[in-house]
């Protein structure tokens, strides 16, 4: 592995904009419902087999269906289209694997209790759109028979999984992360936080799922843009809408107050028009039901955020294998590793692991940490990154009990 430390001034930026896409947005929904796959087959398949079979579900996608909303009333009148995209092995041995029964169920059980007043049995459907076809390398050349390419998403037993034997990077890519976040960016989870915490949604029947909130910070000033949905089933009226978006308001403005901003400025629901009553009231809390779409990988970055002036990767981490994706466990394994060197050098900084496909997965083919100016420990710091990447396999157990969140 190549180490590279170097040095920039981490002087805090004059300006910043960081976006966060809630919970119930189609995006997180696409992201979160990959991730609840991809553990529960990897669980399933270890259980069953003795190993994490593999697969990839980071190509799920959801197509908005359509709602019928009025004051007091909400329903779904066209389904949500579940694209179930992506790569899984269906047998194992002689024996088969029911992949799309079991996609199907754990779909249902994920979306149960996500949005309000969704009929997982009506409002649901189902397009399987899954390969197990191995990506190249595989060829019937005489020799290649005795090779494991072939076989990939269907071993004929565990000799045919060679991570069990040597991990190796499946892809050349890059994972990145940094340390600490900024105040802007943990005020805009703080404001989602606290607007989708369980007992405040049992106060505020209301509040529905998919909020976004943009955030902009011009030195001590803080501005803040945000889009609430308002269940129609627990709203009777405009007057009630209005009142519940003062409600929003003065939360919003109170978890500002707790994180010392002093200079806000601050709105909810801009494209609101009272004159015609067209307003964010929705069916389900989320605009999932009315045309809109999700696809893994548009949404938040690994850390919950996205700030587009802080390193970023575009891979769509969520649903990637989380043995040996080198766009998940690189992903993560940078993040991770950067709050390490936060909490133990106490520095602000950036981690970059870039790999090689069929390289050895605990040696990275680069490693680079920017680091403040004027750092004068890179010997440790280095000796630090060396025993950090010894850790990756670690983070495929966390991940498996959902120790991460990744969206």
């Amino acid at each position: 592995m190549h180490i590279f430390i170097n040095q920039k001034n981490f002087k805090e930026e004059r300006q910043e904009f960081v976006e966060r896409k809630g919970k119930g947005h189609p995006d997180t929904l696409s992201d979160a419902l990959a991730e609840e796959l991809s553990i529960n087959y990897s669980n399933y398949t270890l259980k069953r087999f003795g190993a994490v079979l593999h697969h990839n579900f980071d190509k799920v996608g959801l197509l908005g269906g359509a709602s019928h909303v009025v004051f007091g009333e909400g329903y779904l009148t066209a389904p949500i289209k579940i694209l179930l995209n992506g790569r899984t092995s269906t047998k194992f041995g002689d024996e088969s694997i029911p992949v799309n029964d079991l996609l199907t169920r754990w779909t249902k059980e994920f979306f149960k209790g996500r949005l309000a007043n969704l009929n997982v049995e009506k409002d649901l459907e189902f397009q399987y759109n899954l390969s197990h076809q191995s990506s190249p390398g595989k060829t019937y050349e005489k020799k290649s028979a005795k090779g494991t390419r072939r076989y990939w998403f269907e071993p004929r037993g565990l000799c045919d999984l060679q991570e069990l034997k040597k991990l190796v990077s499946n892809d050349t890519s890059l994972g990145v992360g940094y340390a600490p976040r900024t105040p802007l960016e943990n005020l805009v989870l703080a404001i989602e936080d606290k607007l989708s915490l369980q007992d405040y949604k049992k106060k505020n029947s209301w509040i529905g799922s998919d909020i976004k909130i943009l955030g902009f910070r011009n030195k001590n000033e803080y501005f803040i843009t945000s889009c609430i949905p308002q269940i129609s089933t627990c709203v009777r009226n405009v007057k009630e809408y209005k009142n519940n978006l003062e409600v929003a308001r003065k939360t919003i403005q109170g978890v500002a107050k707790k994180h010392k901003v002093s200079k806000l400025e601050l709105s909810i629901n801009t494209r609101d028009n009272f004159k015609t009553t067209e307003l964010y009231l929705t069916a389900t809390g989320s605009s999932i039901e009315s045309g809109d779409e999700g696809l893994v990988g548009r949404g938040n970055r690994i850390n919950g955020v996205i700030s587009p002036s802080k390193p970023l990767s575009m891979e769509g981490v969520c649903g990637k294998n989380p043995v040996y994706h080198i766009g998940k466990v690189y992903y993560l394994a940078a993040n991770e590793i950067a709050k390490k060197i936060y909490k133990k050098f106490k520095i602000s900084n950036e981690v970059f692991l870039a790999s090689q496909s069929g390289r050895d997965l605990l040696d990275p083919w680069l490693a680079l940490v920017m680091t403040p100016v004027r750092f004068n420990r890179k010997k440790e710091l280095e000796a630090f990154i060396n025993e950090e990447v010894k850790l990756i396999p670690t983070l495929t157990k966390s991940l498996l009990a959902k120790k991460h969140t990744l969206y």
